[in-house]
C-alpha cells in the first residue's frame, strides 16, 4: 500500500509540475507594462450602438481620445488583405449585410454602414492616424486558424507607430508569432470561461475549449498578460497567473461601476463599455 500511495503522490507532483509549465507566462525579458497598469480603456472605442457614434468606428474613437481613455479594438483582414477594425467575423449584426469581412474587398466594404450611423468600417491604418499616439492601446488581433497573415499585414503599421500599444489574441498562435518576431512587444493572452458560453455548450466543443479556458497554451504563447473575462475571475490559472508568476491582468468586460469596484483587487488593466467610470487612472 506504501508503494501504491507513493507511486499516486509522484503522480501528482508531476502532473502539478507539468500543468504549472504549461500556464507559465513570460517570466524574463518583459516590456515595460507600466503605461497600462490600473488604466482604463474604452472597449471598442467609446461607443453607443444607439447612437451615432458605435463600436470600432471612428466617432467612438475619437470620443474616447477626448475624454482620455486608452482604447482596446480589433483587427482583421478583408478579402484583398486590408486591415480593418471590425469585431465580428461576420457582417450581419453591424452592417445588415451577408458573409464574413474577408469574404469581401475593402473597397466593398466601405460601402457598408455600421448599425444605420453615417460611420463605415475604418481601415487600421485611419484608425492609428486618427490617435496618433495620444493614448494608449490594446489591439486584439481576430484570427480563428492558422492564418498568420494578419500578423504579416498589421504589425508593420505598429513598428511605424509611435504611440504607446500592446496586442492580445484569444489565438495563441498569434501570440507566439509575436513571441518570435516581435518579442520586444507586450502580448496578452484572451480567455473566458468558454464552457458558459452557448456556442460550447456540447460536451466535445466544451471539451476542446478547457485547455484554452485554463490557460494551458501559455507554455506556447508565453503571454506577459492574461485578459480575462471579469465575471470568472476565480479561475484558478488565471489567478495563479497573476499570484504566483506576476503577469499583469486585464479585465473584460466591465460595464458598470460596481463590476469596475469588484475587479479593482484582482486585476491591473480594465476594458470597459456601457458606462462611463469614475477612476482608476484615465491616462
Amino acid at each position: 500500500m506504501r508503494n501504491i500511495s507513493g507511486r499516486i503522490l509522484t503522480a501528482q507532483a508531476a502532473l502539478t509540475g507539468l500543468y504549472l509549465l504549461a500556464i507559465m507566462p513570460r517570466m524574463t525579458g518583459k516590456p515595460d507594462g507600466a503605461p497600462f497598469h490600473k488604466k482604463l480603456f474604452a472597449h471598442r472605442g467609446l461607443h453607443d450602438n444607439n447612437s451615432m457614434a458605435p463600436e470600432n468606428s471612428m466617432a467612438a474613437f475619437e470620443k474616447a481620445v477626448e475624454a482620455g481613455y486608452g482604447i482596446e479594438l480589433d483587427v482583421q483582414l478583408t478579402k484583398d488583405g486590408v486591415p480593418v477594425v471590425f469585431h465580428d467575423f461576420t457582417l450581419s449584426r453591424m452592417c445588415g449585410v451577408p458573409g464574413l469581412v474577408k469574404d469581401y474587398t475593402f473597397k466593398e466594404i466601405r460601402k457598408f454602414r455600421l448599425l444605420g450611423s453615417d460611420e463605415k468600417i475604418p481601415s487600421f491604418k485611419e484608425f492609428l492616424k486618427m490617435v496618433g499616439g495620444r493614448v494608449p492601446l490594446i489591439v486584439e488581433y481576430k484570427s480563428e486558424d492558422f492564418d498568420m497573415r494578419v500578423c504579416e499585414k498589421v504589425d508593420p503599421m505598429l513598428r511605424r507607430y509611435k504611440g504607446i500599444y500592446c496586442i492580445e489574441s484569444f489565438n495563441p498562435l498569434i501570440l507566439l508569432w509575436y513571441r518570435r518576431h516581435r518579442p520586444e512587444v507586450m502580448r496578452g493572452q484572451l480567455s473566458d470561461s468558454f464552457i458558459h458560453e452557448p456556442q460550447y455548450r456540447s460536451p466535445i466543443k466544451g471539451a476542446s475549449m478547457l485547455p484554452f479556458q485554463f490557460l494551458l497554451a501559455n507554455f506556447l504563447s508565453k503571454p506577459d498578460f492574461i485578459a480575462y473575462n471579469h465575471l470568472y475571475e476565480g479561475n484558478i490559472s488565471r489567478k495563479l497567473c497573476r499570484k504566483l508568476y506576476k503577469a499583469k491582468a486585464a479585465a473584460w468586460t466591465i460595464q458598470s461601476q460596481e463590476q469596475l469596484s469588484r475587479a479593482a483587487g484582482e486585476f491591473d488593466v480594465f476594458i470597459f463599455d456601457s458606462f462611463i467610470p469614475e477612476g482608476p487612472d484615465r491616462r
